[in-house]
């Protein structure tokens, strides 16, 4: 097993020391902490040191639940300290921007959980996200877990709020916290697959209707959301499958038997993400096909205008070019001769494109 990490001494300030002027508080990232006895939460909301050894001190079922929002390295490498957790695992907590995963170091699970929250407009645009993403980091032991959040969105207040209603799931210890989490954020998988849903049968019509629309950006925008969805889904089916199925000294077989649910929604979000995923594709490529015979047409089209003005324009020219000896030239009715014939041909051949679709 690797060394626990070390905390970084901490070199006393020279301004300060200088200048008498105090240092600014150092910003607090603890979110809450609680310690549950039989799925109780106690009174008070003790520093997590203390919680920590309330709770061992107890033993059996009772655990401290800290809860963080984005720590800086000194206080997480504090709190590793104690907990023994694992120096790879805190590096990927205090870092962000990692992919979804359930691992095993020693007697801890550490867990990272994309969150993902819709966000609703009128037009996105290439700045604008449709889906925006966060992350959660969890740390759980046989006495404590340890929540990291990242991001703006994806609070666990109201998860905890209706976890402390209910003592009895919280009893059997802190794999109840894991699923809870687990469920929340899968559940919100469901909720942003049906809301994507809703954009990709508007973006279909579209393109299928008869009016010309310009949907390529739009559709791009979405296929970018649902790729991004789906890297947060698809790494979690394996892992979660081997909570599910795997029994393990950590999460308590009551825990285990619900972890088989998530599982299901999990699975059923993927599929979803993965149709999604194709039929954007077969959206692009008749977006691409619609536009290629847009283009055709038009480009007929201003062939047909083109034949049709070239006879005026030939006729025009060969008259202006002040020969003496020219067809009726000296006829009194020569010129509304002429005339009519121009405006006869290019009747004739404006019918001809007509009937041939060419206008």
């Amino acid at each position: 097993m690797m060394p626990a990490l070390r905390r970084p001494a901490r070199r006393p300030s020279i301004r300060r020391a200088r200048s008498g002027t105090p240092a600014p508080a150092r910003r607090s990232h603890l979110v809450n902490c609680a310690v549950y006895l039989d799925g109780v939460r106690q009174p008070g909301m003790p520093p997590p040191e203390d919680a920590i050894v309330q709770a061992r001190a107890h033993g059996g079922t009772a655990f401290a639940w800290v809860g963080l929002h984005e720590p800086d390295e000194e206080e997480l490498t504090g709190l590793a300290e104690q907990l023994g957790l694992h120096p790879l695992a805190v590096e990927d907590a205090i870092d962000a921007h990692q992919r979804p995963k359930i691992e095993r170091y020693d007697d801890t699970l550490f867990a990272v959980f994309k969150t993902v929250r819709y966000v609703a407009g009128e037009q996105p645009t290439a700045s604008a996200e449709i889906v925006e993403t966060g992350e959660i980091m969890v740390f759980l032991g046989r006495n404590f877990v340890v929540t990291v959040r990242h991001g703006e969105h994806g609070g666990l207040r109201a998860l905890r709020f209706r976890l402390d209603r209910e003592p009895a799931r919280l009893a059997v210890g802190p794999s109840a916290v894991l699923h809870a989490i687990a469920d929340r954020v899968v559940d919100d998988y469901l909720h942003v697959t049906h809301d994507l849903q809703e954009d990709i049968d508007a973006v279909e019509s579209a393109v299928f209707s008869p009016s010309r629309t310009r949907d390529a950006e739009r559709i791009y925008l979405l296929k970018r959301e649902v790729l991004e969805l789906r890297r947060a889904v698809s790494p979690l089916t394996e892992p979660m499958g081997r909570l599910a199925d795997r029994p393990s000294r950590l999460v308590h077989p009551e825990i285990r038997e619900y972890f088989r649910d998530v599982e299901d929604h999990l699975t059923r979000a993927s599929e979803q993400i993965a149709g999604y995923d194709e039929l954007l594709t077969t959206i692009v490529q008749a977006n691409l096909a619609q536009v290629t015979v847009a283009q055709n047409e038009d480009m007929r089209r201003i062939s047909a205008w083109v034949a049709i003005f070239a006879v005026p324009t030939m006729i025009a020219g060969v008259y202006g070019m002040n020969f003496d000896r020219m067809p009726e030239l000296h006829w009194r009715y020569g010129y509304p001769l002429v005339l009519g014939l121009t405006f006869l041909l290019c009747l004739m051949l404006h019918r001809g494109f007509r009937r041939n679709g060419w206008l």
